[in-house]
């Protein structure tokens, strides 16, 4: 998160909206990112539906795996990262550099 969060003005400039997603509470996403620093919007996926239903979820820690997804506008996902390479945004953040040059 910390990553997306010093990435977040190149993102923006690519016309690039930043959500976090996770299946804590609203209040627990919000101390969250308070204690982080993060300013983009941190959604609550309480009760896990969209966490199972991209297939994050992870029966073994009962809990979403680490995944970065860069969705387009009609909604298809257009690049992906998974467990410890998403903890590096640099794949995402270039791919959404890419569609700005290259419109």
């Amino acid at each position: 998160m910390k990553a997306f969060q010093a990435n977040l003005k190149t993102l923006e400039a690519a016309d690039t909206q930043v959500l976090g997603v996770s299946m804590d509470s609203p209040f627990a996403n919000k101390a969250f990112a308070d204690q982080i620093g993060v300013t983009f919007p941190l959604l609550s996926d309480w009760g896990g539906d969209v966490t199972r239903e991209y297939g994050i979820y992870a029966d073994k820690y009962k809990a979403a795996r680490r995944v970065n997804f860069l969705i387009g506008k009609d909604g298809k996902i257009l690049e992906e990262q998974t467990d410890k390479e998403a903890i590096d945004p640099k794949k995402i953040v270039d791919a959404c550099e890419r569609k700005k040059v290259s419109r």
